[in-house]
């Protein structure tokens, strides 16, 4: 029976001729998935030889992946900002400029928020990471999507923050009271247009919600409408911070202006280019 080693490279170049990125570290998680391993414990194995049972294991998972499926489905997990967080076709997967969202907000703030909103919330990556980084902040986390919302709640049930972040049936903050208000309000919105995600990976154009990732007027309206409502949303002082696309920003900065914000900036992600809106209240 071939050896572990053996599979991981013949996975690595079987799902590179798929198109699959990254593929030698794919390979490595499938492969200790299916083992019930972790990556490094699986280095300490490379040696051994596979049975019968194991390598049916990992050939229905490598199958999987090679249709394009997105490893984090198959895994039925990802890291977020330290986090284990549950992913499946309900909600988006959280990526890595999402995390940057969170440090940013973080970073910006000197003092720990008594009250966040997370709209769109969908895995609720982003409110989960919030509430783990300030111990004493309550969260509300919105979603329109029902679906999205159970997943969410089974992550903040796993990390046991039930106490601290509330979950809400809402179309952005239409269910919300009307004398509501934020210290912080932040969001991963759909901002894609419609052409973009068609040309998206297809991880991404396949398995992620549509209507997470695409938003009608060349992936502004959602952004818009955010822009909008948030403002009678906010405490005075009050920070909106935005994940967007790298197009928008010249757009997104004057209707922050023309919806009423003291000021507004844009914040680049780790390639350089703009693709985060911070958006202060007056006072």
């Amino acid at each position: 029976m071939p050896a572990v080693l053996e599979i991981i490279k013949k996975t690595t170049d079987f799902l590179a001729g798929k198109g699959v990125d990254s593929a030698r570290l794919n390979a490595e998680h499938l492969v200790g998935h299916a083992l019930g391993l972790k990556r490094m414990a699986l280095y300490l194995q490379f040696e051994r030889s596979l049975t019968a049972d194991e390598l049916e294991k990992i050939r229905r998972l490598v199958r999987r992946r090679a249709q394009r499926e997105p490893l984090q489905h198959i895994l039925g997990e990802t890291e977020f900002c330290g986090l284990k967080i549950k992913c499946d076709r309900r909600a988006l997967i959280p990526r890595p400029e999402t995390e940057q969202l969170v440090e940013l907000v973080t970073l910006l703030l000197d003092h720990s928020p008594d009250t966040v909103l997370d709209l769109g919330t969908g895995t609720g990556a982003i409110a989960l990471a919030l509430a783990t980084h300030w111990p004493t902040t309550r969260v509300t986390a919105v979603d329109a999507s029902a679906d999205a919302l159970a997943l969410a709640a089974e992550n903040i049930a796993a990390l046991n923050l039930t106490d601290r972040v509330a979950l809400l049936h809402s179309d952005w903050c239409a269910a919300l009271a009307v004398d509501t208000r934020f210290d912080l309000i932040v969001a991963n919105p759909p901002y894609l247009s419609a052409a973009e995600t068609a040309s998206a990976a297809p991880e991404v154009r396949e398995f992620d919600p549509p209507a997470a990732l695409t938003a009608a007027e060349d992936g502004l309206a959602e952004l818009r409408r955010i822009l909008s409502e948030t403002p009678a949303r906010l405490n005075s002082g009050g920070l909106l911070a935005l994940e967007t696309g790298i197009e928008q920003h010249a757009t997104l900065l004057r209707l922050a202006t023309e919806a009423g914000f003291a000021r507004a900036e844009s914040r680049q992600d780790l390639t350089k280019r703009d693709r985060f809106l911070l958006a202060w209240q007056p006072g």
